[in-house]
């Protein structure tokens, strides 16, 4: 393993401030770290530390709102206004085309077209020192939801793929509607509780990561000259269920583990969430993605304004990569090439062949 410790050891050079990464496999477990958890400090990131886990929550978001199917109080393609009255929601909108990107609903945190033009979406996601300034505001999810709707879907339901956060807002409010409960309950009932993850959280409006973790910052320019700010601390209601959870390399590993490896599914759901759509390799809550010789990971990435994790699995979960990272992020998202590198190159490690995620 001394090459995955050459590789995280890397990324520092390359600009990540710090790393941490987990590995479990036949032969065992085995972590390490690189960077440093502060800027301005030695101390190295804690490997069982927090972090804003970004997209991977829409896993989470997914794993809970398919086992409400398993119950039997959601169907998998059934409308979702059926559930969930929203002014505005196309009623041939299902369940299925929110976990999967089918659905054409407009981005909340912006959209990107093939032309290259770019329409934007809330305030806080706004570039720059914007983002900044209004990191401590509060969105509802519906007020998230209800821009979103305001604007031009992307195609007609169902007929293509394009991420979108707002699909997972609209689950999480399926999911509270159709439970009475919130979200984070029925995560907790359904998850959290059964797998013994204490080291995770949905911090609903609560700007502060608990317990031992990592710092994220954010680089912007203003009179000409580069600021660099401290934002740990966020109001994470602004992404709400596209990436608002905290969490840990060690429980992310448990998750992906058990969720692969059939703990918390059936067999029946599990072949759903893992059967891609065509040509993007996007099932229900999760990318499905080659590896090595014939072999396949199950995957979800995110990243949140300076933090972000990785969460990788064999389809039996028998080989897990977790990780976390923090650097300094800015408008231009120059991290995202190096990024991109690095977790090819740890997949490749790991799983004995290349990712592109």
């Amino acid at each position: 393993m001394s090459n995955l410790q050459k590789i995280i050891d890397e990324m520092v050079e390359s600009g990540f401030t710090g790393v941490t990464l987990r590995v479990n496999d036949e032969h065992g477990e085995w972590t390490g770290s690189a960077g440093v958890a502060e800027l301005g400090r030695p101390e190295r990131p804690p490997v069982d530390g927090r972090v804003r886990i970004g997209s991977n929550t829409k896993t989470f978001t997914a794993t809970v709102v398919l086992g409400l199917v398993a119950e039997g109080r959601i169907e998998l393609d059934a409308p979702v206004a059926g559930y969930l009255p929203v002014e505005g929601l196309d009623p041939r909108i299902t369940v299925r085309m929110l976990l999967q990107h089918t659905s054409g609903v407009f981005n909340f945190t912006g959209e990107y077209f093939p032309d290259g033009t770019f329409v934007p979406g809330i305030p806080a996601t706004t570039a720059g020192k914007e983002w900044v300034d209004n990191r401590f505001r509060t969105y509802r999810p519906e007020e998230l939801v209800e821009l979103a709707l305001a604007q031009p879907a992307r195609f007609e339901p169902g007929t293509s793929w394009s991420y979108a956060n707002t699909n997972y807002v609209l689950a999480r409010l399926l999911v509270e509607k159709v439970t009475g409960n919130s979200l984070a309950e029925e995560t907790h009932r359904l998850i959290l509780g059964p797998l013994g993850l204490t080291g995770t959280l949905l911090p609903e409006t609560d700007p502060d990561i608990p317990g031992p973790h990592a710092h994220a910052y954010y680089r912007y320019e203003e009179d000409g000259r580069p600021v660099t700010v401290d934002v740990t601390r966020q109001n994470p209601s602004w992404i709400s269920t596209g990436g608002d959870m905290i969490s840990t390399s060690r429980d992310l590993h448990t998750f992906v583990s058990a969720l692969t490896g059939g703990k918390l599914l059936p067999a029946a759901l599990m072949t759903e969430m893992f059967t891609p759509y065509p040509d993007i390799g996007y099932g229900l809550g999760v990318f499905v993605q080659p590896a090595g010789e014939n072999g396949t990971v199950i995957t979800h990435n995110g990243g949140m304004a300076g933090h972000a994790a990785l969460m990788y699995s064999t389809p039996d979960g028998g080989t897990t990569l977790t990780a976390t990272l923090n650097y300094v992020d800015d408008p231009g998202m120059s991290m995202g090439a190096a990024f991109q590198t690095a977790v090819a190159r740890l997949v490749a490690e790991v799983f004995g062949g290349r990712s592109d995620s």
